[in-house]
């Protein structure tokens, strides 16, 4: 990512850097009035003693300030800080007095004193405070002078006044100027951590390389797609590592980092060292860090291996559609033909002039003309899939139905353990077409093992990363069909729900096509998968809630 750099620092020194500075300079002034004291004590003695307890009490005070700010970390109130004001104001006050103003330079303390409690009070508390500076300034040359301070003194009175309010208004603009900037800087921090936490988070893998091809940044998500270690290689070289893992983002990123070109839809492929394979959409962007010719880029990439199964799913099923209506004309051509066909052939083997090798043909041309009707019907029941009566139903009851119906049948065999495993799930559906997509799968699995097998119908409630991306579906429903058989052939796994497609001696090669027409009915989708040897799972996401003129 782009460099980050730090929010400019505040203009002014923070409240606890302040006091420090106060605190420090109110000990040399106490300081240097104790000394004072003592170098006039034989001559002014009472005078002397009573400065020395004020300053002893100003360095009471100043402890004290000092353990609450910096020993107790204690946020500083106006009331703390008006105190403080008045001692540091008393201690200026003694010194101008023993040094004998206004011909000293020390006047000038109650400048940098004011100026320093307007940047800590608010601009009302500053100006009590510079009015206060001006009252013991001015008390101070009527104590000490014999006559009225002349003009001079009064000209110098204004001129700190007037400073007074220049600090003051300067000081609280700063002042504010120094909040907002705070704030700014605060915001500032909440907003980088919320970027990092969603970059940390996000289903989507980010990653950055700078312009000479170091890793500058890379998101748990990326690391994982890319099957990288971001510890070791954050800050190195990282061009020749992508190259291995996908050639085609190695070419986006160095194209962005010579060219300066932009992806803003692509796709490629990423391989991991264990041998999977699987696509990725990509996008980048280009930008210049400071200190750095070349530019850097930023690459965001995502794993669309369900995003192509459901599109697949998508052309699937429209392939579906355009055979079953085809079939549906067929059939319905054929069978009228076909119907008289058998009649008058029928009504031929019964004539008394047929011999018998007449009547063995009309047998079998009947016998065979019964096996095209029912084909035809399994067309005209592959081309009417439609949900047709949407009802709220218990997938649940609806596995254990046909599960008990399934154990009944000729064909399921006595070795064949079939379990029903999830709790009642709710959802709106067509009963009669979900009857036959279970029936059809428990039967397929069943009819393809060759000794015992075991299936497992399961169905849950799932949403969110449950459900693969692609696809609308929030809340859902899954129903999912496995056992442990011998697996479905490779050579037809690709074509497993196209028409006429079958892996079982005898099968029309209908009824996966017919699973998939009746879940596409419910704008569902259906997946498989499945190895030689090692059996075969088909899992069903349906949607929970369902408008009946969104069937199919």
């Amino acid at each position: 990512m782009p460099d980050r750099r730090r929010v400019g620092r505040s203009t002014l020194p923070d409240q606890r850097t302040l006091l420090s500075w106060l605190f420090a300079g109110r000990l040399v002034l106490a300081v240097g009035i104790l000394l004072g004291a003592g170098l006039v004590w034989t001559e002014r003695p009472q005078e002397a003693f009573l400065v020395t307890v004020a300053v002893v009490i100003a360095l009471l005070f100043t402890g004290y300030g000092a353990w609450f700010v910096f020993v107790r970390h204690r946020k500083s109130g106006n009331a703390f800080l008006v105190v403080q004001a008045l001692v540091d104001l008393g201690v200026i006050t003694t010194i101008v007095h023993f040094a004998g103003q206004p011909q000293s330079a020390f006047p000038a303390l109650y400048v940098l004193a004011v100026a320093a409690y307007a940047l800590l009070l608010p601009p009302a508390w500053g100006a009590v405070i510079a009015v206060t500076a001006s009252a013991l300034f001015i008390g101070d040359a009527f104590w000490t002078w014999s006559g009225p301070p002349d003009a001079t003194f009064w000209a110098q009175v204004v001129v700190f006044n007037v400073v007074f309010a220049i600090v003051a208004v300067l000081g609280h603009r700063l002042r504010e100027a120094s909040l907002e900037q705070e704030t700014l800087a605060t915001e500032l921090k909440r907003v980088r951590l919320e970027a990092d936490e969603i970059l940390r988070n996000i289903r989507s893998g980010v990653l950055t390389v700078d312009g000479v091809g170091r890793l500058a940044f890379i998101n748990p998500t990326a690391q994982r797609l890319l099957d990288l270690d971001d510890e070791g290689l954050l800050g190195l070289p990282v061009l020749d590592q992508l190259k291995g893992r996908s050639s085609e983002l190695w070419a986006a990123v160095v194209a962005g980092i010579r060219n300066g070109r932009k992806i803003s839809r692509g796709e490629g492929m990423v391989t991991h060292q264990d041998g999977r394979i699987f696509p990725i959409g990509l996008s980048t962007t280009t930008f210049r860090q400071e200190a750095q010719e070349a530019l850097s880029v930023t690459a965001i990439f995502t794993d669309i291996s369900d995003l192509k199964e459901v599109q697949e799913l998508q052309a699937r099923a429209e392939r579906l559609e355009a055979v079953a209506a085809l079939s549906a004309s067929l059939a319905h051509e054929i069978r009228n033909p076909l119907a008289s066909i058998r009649s008058s052939v029928e009504q031929l083997g019964r004539s008394r002039h047929a011999d018998d090798d007449e009547r063995f043909l009309a047998g079998l041309i009947v016998r065979e003309s019964d096996r095209l009707s029912r084909i035809l019907s399994e067309f005209l029941d592959f081309a009417r899939v439609r949900a047709t009566h949407l009802v709220p139903l218990d997938l649940h009851s609806v596995v254990v139905a046909v599960v008990r119906l399934i154990r009944a049948h000729p064909d399921c065999r006595p070795d064949a353990v079939i379990a029903v495993d999830g709790a009642h799930t709710m959802l709106d559906g067509d009963e009669d077409l979900l009857h036959r997509v279970i029936a059809n799968l428990v039967l397929n699995a069943v009819q393809a093992a060759r000794g015992p097998i075991h299936v497992t119908v399961s169905v849950a409630a799932v949403h969110g990363g449950e459900i693969p991306h692609g696809t609308n579906l929030e809340h859902a429903v899954r129903l999912q069909v496995r056992d442990d058989g011998p697996g479905i052939p490779s050579e037809i796994r690709d074509r497993l729900f196209d028409p006429f497609v079958s892996g079982r001696a005898g099968g029309s090669g209908l009824g996966l096509a017919i699973v998939q027409r009746c879940v596409q009915a419910h704008q569902g989708l259906v997946l498989v998968d499945s190895n030689p040897g090692q059996g075969t799972t088909f899992t069903i996401f349906l949607p929970a809630k369902m408008m009946a003129e969104d069937a199919a």
